[in-house]
C-alpha cells in the first residue's frame, strides 16, 4: 500500500523506518521530511496543517494511509478531512484530541472517570492566577492551557518563580496556548511514559520509557523536548502498569466514547509514580519524541500492523511479540537549545556509521544541502540503539554519538542514569 506520514521529526523517521521494514508498505511519502527520512522515503512539500491539501495529495497519489505525527495537524481535524474523505488514518479527530490541545478538558475527564491526577484550578485572569499561588505556596506547576511545543510548563520551586511564569503565560509567550492556565500542585515520585493504543474501544499497551527533559548531565539546566529516552521503564512494572490501565488509561477510553468522541490512535500517558501508584501527569495525543524512536526500534516492523489494524477497529486480533531486550536514544541539540541557537551547520561523519536494526540515527531539524547535511533546528539527531541491557544499548548509543563530527552540537552523557 500507498503510505503518508506527516511530520519532519526524530519521531516521524522513527515511524517511517519501521513502516518501511514492513512489506506491507510499497511506496513511503512523508510530509515535509528531512534529510534522514528522504533515504527512505519521497519527502513533499505540503501544509499539513491543512486538511483540504492533505486529501488532495493522497487522492491524486493513491494514498491508502495516513499516519499523523504531530499534535498540531490533529487538533487542526485533519484526521477528521481524511476520514470524511475514507482515506485510512492513524489519529485521533480533533474531539478527541482534546486530550493535549487543552489541559483543562482532561482535568475535566479525569474527574468524569475519578482517575488519579494532581489537584488543580483553571484561570483566564492573571491576578486570581496570582492570589491563588502566593496562597498555595511552592513548589507548584503552571501550564498554559493549549498547544505549547512542549514549552508551556513551569514546574515552580518558589512562587516568584510560578508569578513569573503566570506574567508569561498571560503576557503571551505561548500565544493562544496561554490564554487560560492551570495551575497543579507538585506531584512528587519517579515520571514514567506508558503508550497505548485505541481504536475507540479496545486498548493495546505498545510500550513504556522515559525521557530525560532537563538540557544538561545530572538534570540541571532548563527543561527542554526531551534530551534522551530509554525503553522500557523500570518502575513501571506490572502491577503499576496493571494500576495505570485500570485506573487511568481505560477510565479515559470509556468516558471519551461515553461522550461521543471515541479516542482512535496513540494516547500517550506521562504519570508521576509513588509507592507504586501512578497518578496523570498529561496526556499526549500521539507518540513523544525522543519515546518513539526507542519504541519504534524495539517493535519494528510490526509496529506498522498495529497501527492499521488501530485504524481499521481490528486491535483486538493483534498481538505484539515483544523481544526481552532494551533501546536508549541520545537527543544531539544545536548549542543553545531549548533557547537561540545557530541553523545551517554542518554536520560530518554520519556516513561513517554502520546502521542496522540495532543502531539508527533518526533525524529531526536537519536538511540536505546538495550533498551535505545541515541543521535546520534545535533537536537534530537522535542516536538509538538496542541491546539485550539498558547497559548495552546505551555503550552502543554512546560509542556510535562520537563519530559524528558536529562543533555546533551537544548531548547528555548520563541518558539511562536512573535505571542504570
Amino acid at each position: 500500500m500507498n503510505i503518508l506520514i506527516l511530520g519532519s521529526g526524530g519521531r516521524e523517521h522513527s515511524l517511517a523506518w519501521a513502516t518501511n521494514q514492513n512489506p506491507k508498505c510499497d511506496t513511503l511519502y512523508c510530509a515535509p521530511g528531512n534529510a534522514g527520512i528522504a533515504l527512505i522515503a519521497t519527502c513533499v512539500e505540503l501544509d499539513i496543517e491543512n486538511g483540504s491539501d492533505v486529501v488532495a495529495f493522497c487522492t491524486s497519489h493513491e494514498i491508502e494511509f495516513v499516519i499523523i505525527g504531530p499534535e498540531s495537524p490533529l487538533a487542526m481535524g485533519v484526521a477528521d478531512d481524511l476520514r470524511e474523505a475514507n482515506i485510512l488514518t492513524f489519529g485521533p479527530s480533533a474531539a478527541a484530541a482534546q486530550l493535549e490541545a487543552s489541559k483543562a478538558f482532561t482535568k475535566e475527564i479525569c474527574d468524569a472517570s475519578n482517575a488519579p491526577t494532581a489537584r488543580y484550578a483553571r484561570f483566564t485572569e492573571l491576578n486570581l492566577a496570582i492570589n491563588y499561588v502566593t496562597n498555595q505556596g511552592a513548589p507548584i506547576v503552571v501550564k498554559a492551557d493549549g498547544l505549547a511545543a512542549g514549552k508551556g510548563v513551569i514546574v515552580a520551586m518558589t512562587v516568584d518563580e510560578a508569578i513569573d511564569g503566570l506574567h508569561d503565560i498571560f503576557g503571551g509567550a505561548f500565544g493562544a496556548a496561554g490564554t487560560e492556565v492551570v495551575i497543579e500542585e507538585f506531584m512528587e515520585g519517579e515520571e514514567a511514559s506508558f503508550f497505548v493504543l485505541s481504536d475507540g474501544k479496545n486498548i493495546l499497551s505498545i510500550g513504556t520509557a522515559q525521557d530525560h527533559k532537563r538540557a544538561y548531565d545530572n538534570d540541571q539546566g532548563p527543561n527542554t523536548g526531551g534530551m534522551g529516552a530509554y525503553s522500557p521503564a523500570p518502575v513501571m512494572t506490572n502491577e503499576v502498569t496493571s494500576k495505570a490501565l485500570n485506573e487511568i488509561v481505560q477510565p479515559t477510553i470509556d468516558e471519551m466514547a461515553r461522550r461521543g468522541t471515541p479516542y482512535q490512535g496513540v494516547l500517550y500517558a506521562g504519570f508521576m509514580i509513588k509507592d507504586g501508584n501512578p497518578r496523570l501527569v498529561e496526556y499526549n495525543v500521539r507518540f513523544g519524541d525522543p519515546e518513539c524512536q526507542v519504541l519504534m526500534m524495539r517493535l519494528g516492523a510490526q509496529a506498522l500492523d498495529a497501527m492499521l489494524a488501530c485504524a481499521m477497529g481490528e486491535l483486538d486480533k493483534i498481538r505484539l511479540n515483544w523481544a526481552e531486550d532494551h533501546a536508549l536514544t541520545i537527543v544531539y541539540a544545536a548549542k543553545g537549545y531549548p533557547s537561540t541557537y545557530k541553523k545551517g551547520t554542518q554536520i560530518k561523519g554520519l556516513e561513517l556509521i554502520d546502521e542496522s536494526s540495532r543502531v539508527q540515527v533518526f533525524h529531526a531539524g536537519t536538511e540536505l544541502d546538495t550533498t551535505k547535511v545541515r541543521t535546520t533546528g534545535g533537536r537534530v539527531l537522535s542516536i538509538t540503539a538496542r541491546g539485550a541491557s539498558l547497559k548495552e544499548a546505551r555503550n552502543k548509543a554512546y560509542a556510535t554519538i562520537e563519530k559524528i563530527d558536529w562543533e555546533d552540537g551537544f548531548y547528555r552523557n548520563d541518558i539511562g542514569w536512573r535505571a542504570l
